[in-house]
């Protein structure tokens, strides 16, 4: 008799069976998590700010993303939590001794003859030697975060610098398609005037080539601005590829001192030379910590004698450190003296630095001041004028062509001078508030 259930027909009639669905229904779940993860995920990467709209942006990003700061964020923290250990006393050691062991079976259980004796001994540092080297490791913590703040100012001008940059390449194309669109209007104005028999066809031809010119000006103004965009997300902390907003409007540094000589006063307070001055300090007190090691320490103990299952005796130590090795605590000595020589040289050195920068952007950014209010307030009204009337005499023909691209090179020229000179103000003026220490 035919069994009523025959593999080979149900596997004819279900191909599939259901325990190989398991596999297909498990990946189907997994899809649907990992969407509903992505999800969630999809409005905190949407709402994510994107820098460069703004200089303050700009400047929120440096304090808050930089690697750099976030390496000497940490590192100053190191430098915090040494100070407690500094001025700690040393840790206690303790022994155990067995005397009267069997050489033979010394694993045996200890008997009557086997002695046993506990020590505890902890060494104490004198002559104030442990505040001593708090000090120092606390004037050490300050060095750190005060090299941690002068660096913060260092990539906060690095940023601005390379924002004006950014934002300078984009207005500089601005005022290239202005131009090319006004030569576009005069060449119509030129080939009206060559329909009419006024005008060689030369002058049409003219004003396509210096088109074409400036096209090729246009393309190397925007790769500067992809540089300038690649050093801002380099400063930034961002991938040199990474998306830059388009600036809202120009960027505003103000400066707080009316002149150098007041910029310069507070050249001492820059972080970078308190930095080396507390470094100084700490060479300084280390140089006190040296001589003091001349004078020994002392360690304590207490011990007791176990002999058999009773303590037999007790002892009290003390110990004296020798100061025998006397060339080399004076060698020591001189290593710290000579350490705090160099803090100090180094003090003035960045000192002498920061002068010399401060005074040097001082100069850019007056220069540049000056240069941008001429041509705002007398170059621009000459230009604007001079084209005007010339545009106005080629139209009657009482100029030439060339009269007419002169003047109008001119008038845009001064124009795309006066986004330059605004440039080096502006990173004048970062430079400078660099050593203001200004982050408005």
């Amino acid at each position: 008799m035919a069994s009523l259930f025959d593999p080979m027909q149900a596997r004819r009639l279900h191909p599939y069976p259901l325990f190989r669905r398991r596999p297909l229904l498990r990946h189907l779940l997994a899809c649907v998590f990992a969407g509903g993860l992505w999800t969630l995920a999809l409005p905190a990467t949407a709402t994510e700010p994107i820098p460069g709209h703004s200089l303050e942006s700009i400047r929120t990003w440096v304090l808050e993303h930089n690697p750099e700061l976030r390496a000497m964020d940490f590192e100053t923290q190191a430098a915090e939590a040494r100070i407690l250990p500094a001025g700690a006393l040393p840790d206690p050691m303790a022994s155990v001794g067995f005397r009267g062991l069997d050489p033979d079976k010394p694993w045996r259980t200890a008997g009557a003859e086997r002695e046993v004796n506990y020590a505890l001994r902890q060494r104490f540092p004198l002559w104030g030697k442990r505040s001593l080297a708090r000090e120092v490791a606390t004037h050490e913590a300050e060095a750190m975060r005060l090299e941690r703040e002068a660096t913060a100012r260092t990539l906060l001008a690095e940023a601005e610098a390379a924002y004006v940059r950014y934002w300078h390449a984009d207005q500089a194309v601005a005022v290239l398609d202005r131009r090319i669109a006004l030569l576009r209007q005069v060449e119509e104005i030129a080939g009206v005037r060559y329909a009419l028999g006024r005008a060689a066809q030369q002058d049409a031809i003219r004003a396509q080539v210096e088109q074409t010119s400036l096209q090729r000006e246009r393309i190397e103004r925007l790769a500067v601005k992809q540089e300038a965009a690649a050093t801002l997300n380099a400063v930034l902390g961002r991938r040199a590829d990474a998306p830059l907003a388009t600036p809202d409007e120009a960027p505003r540094l103000f400066v707080r001192s009316a002149s150098l000589a007041e910029a310069l006063d507070g050249a001492d307070a820059h972080p970078a030379v308190r930095s080396q001055q507390a470094r100084a300090e700490a060479a300084r007190t280390n140089v006190v910590l040296e001589r003091r090691n001349r004078f020994p320490d002392i360690t304590v103990g207490v011990g007791a004698m176990q002999l058999g299952n009773g303590i037999e005796s007790t002892e009290l130590m003390l110990e004296v450190e020798i100061p025998f090795q006397q060339r080399a605590r004076r060698e020591r000595e001189r290593e710290s003296r000579l350490l705090e020589e160099a803090a100090l040289a180094r003090r003035d050195a960045t000192l002498r630095a920061v002068e010399e920068r401060g005074a040097s952007a001082w100069s850019q950014w007056t220069s540049a001041r000056e240069r941008r209010e001429l041509i705002e307030n007398t170059l621009l009204p000459q230009a604007d004028a001079n084209f005007r009337s010339a545009l106005a005499s080629y139209q009657v023909g009482e100029v030439d062509f060339g009269t007419l691209l002169e003047a109008l090179d001119a008038w845009q020229g001064a124009d795309l001078a006066r986004v330059d000179a605004l440039r080096d103000e502006l990173l004048g003026a970062a430079a400078v508030r660099a050593l203001e220490g200004d982050t408005r």
